[in-house]
């Protein structure tokens, strides 16, 4: 049967929508977007959004932010559990540490800073198992573990005489597919502070799709507008 302009556009909506959730990337969305404007028939059109879910699929979590469910879509976290620790502790005193990049994180995670400094960067780590728990402590001194928006991540501590909590994150949704992390311990004097953080390479990724959205958009508009 004979494909119509509605049609077309339909198909091209769901692309979008595609692209914008992480589910294709931006070179084969552009293959796929062509290859609906010169579709002449339903037989052509139907294979482009074959494997894409029915628009309006509740399979992720809708932000204020579309920027939040391209990032989450496009984290494989099963490629990521799994394998021996290449760390599963740190010592800071009169001094700091830094856990950071590509490490694998043990299944119980001790950190501690007296009068001194730690960072504990799990935005490209991987874990030894789906279940991991951080022990943070701190006298006098300060811990920040940064996290994806992704992450299923539940922090517990106890604050004495300073701070213990998630703050200033960006927005985003825990994935139900990622790996379980639970921050606990005490602060005495110090502080330990969570926060979801995307990173550079990551935000960078997210602008350059919007980027590219906004000019297909463009695109698009001048066809209609030459009646193409």
């Amino acid at each position: 049967m004979r494909a119509s302009d509605a049609e077309r556009e339909r198909v091209a909506e769901a692309l979008r929508e595609a692209v914008a959730e992480g589910r294709l990337e931006m070179d084969e969305f552009e293959q796929r977007l062509e290859a609906t404007y010169k579709a002449r028939t339903h037989g052509e059109l139907e294979p482009l959004v074959r494997d894409l879910p029915a628009r309006g699929t509740p399979l992720a979590p809708v932000g204020p932010a579309r920027t939040a469910a391209v990032a989450g879509s496009a984290v494989r976290w099963a490629d990521r559990v799994g394998g021996p620790a290449t760390s599963r502790g740190a010592f800071a005193f009169w001094g700091g540490f830094r856990r950071k990049g590509n490490w694998t994180v043990g299944r119980k995670f001790t950190a501690f800073a007296m009068w001194g400094g730690g960072q504990i960067d799990l935005r490209e780590a991987r874990f030894e198992d789906r279940e991991v728990v951080i022990r943070c402590f701190t006298l006098m001194g300060g811990l920040q573990v940064t996290i994806p928006p992704e992450l299923n991540a539940e922090v517990r501590g106890i604050g004495i005489m300073g701070g213990f909590g998630e703050h200033g994150s960006d927005e985003g949704a825990p994935s139900p597919d990622s790996p379980r992390v639970r921050i606990t311990g005490c602060a005495l004097m110090g502080g330990v502070g969570v926060k979801r953080r995307r990173s550079k390479a990551e935000r960078q990724r997210l602008k350059d799709a919007e980027r590219e959205l906004e000019r297909e958009r463009s695109r698009e508009r001048g066809r209609l507008e030459k009646g193409e």
